[in-house]
């Protein structure tokens, strides 16, 4: 079962520096048909205005991922951690039992993220965060793991929940295979481009919402960024 989430139709907020779009229900929007996706909680595709940003806010025991889609974000927390996360890379926070922080966009241009939140296997762990540049050699190459929390991931960001983020970059024409596990669910986004994806097509932005399939064949129909996430 594959069903498309059109960009056009997900939840929106424009707070003027934040552009928000919303996957599934987060703050003022609210659909009891789209409360997550498995252990997936929340994807927000946000515009984040040039010299603009989130103020120092708490979170805890939430899994947080930011992948950058154009621009830069710039992280900082109670642990001490600093970091500048540029486009096509991808930063992870381990929220714990409890962590602050900020992201500001700090750049002269507008910066574009996905913000992806998997519920944790446990609560109260140590928080934690991290950063991984996009292993740019492997572009072409199909799907890579950029965070995980499943054996075998280990060079991967690691996650402290039963999911991994995966990334493709593929040029028009170009296709490739994504297997799940059976019982396994996943939720794939187009950061830019447009795909077939076993037989259905999908835009810039646009969701899908995968269930009770074990073969993901997928097909650029032009230069395609793909965002994954296999979860339980």
């Amino acid at each position: 079962m594959l069903q498309l989430r059109p960009f056009v139709a997900l939840g929106h907020a424009n707070h003027g520096w934040l552009d928000a779009h919303h996957h599934f229900s987060f703050a003022e929007y609210h659909d009891p048909a789209r409360m997550g996706w498995g252990n997936l909680r929340v994807w927000n595709d946000d515009l984040i205005a040039a010299g603009s940003g989130f103020p120092p806010h708490p979170h805890r025991d939430m899994e947080i991922i930011t992948y950058v889609r154009e621009g830069a974000i710039t992280h900082q927390d109670s642990l001490g951690n600093k970091g500048r996360t540029e486009a096509g890379d991808v930063q992870v926070m381990s929220a714990g039992s409890g962590i602050v922080h900020s992201e500001y966009n700090l750049e002269s241009v507008d910066t574009l993220i996905f913000q992806i939140w998997i519920i944790p296997e446990r609560a109260g762990d140590a928080p934690s965060w991290g950063v991984r540049p996009f292993p740019k050699g492997e572009r072409g190459e199909g799907f890579v793991t950029l965070a995980s929390g499943r054996a075998g991931d280990e060079e991967s960001l690691r996650i402290r929940t039963d999911a991994r983020l995966l990334a493709a970059t593929l040029g028009a024409g170009e296709k490739t295979e994504f297997h799940l596990e059976p019982g396994r669910k996943a939720y794939l986004v187009l950061a830019k481009g447009s795909i077939e994806i076993n037989g259905l097509r999908a835009n810039a932005r646009d969701g899908v919402a995968i269930d009770d399939e074990t073969v993901l064949s997928v097909e650029a129909l032009e230069e395609s960024e793909i965002v994954l996430v296999d979860v339980a």
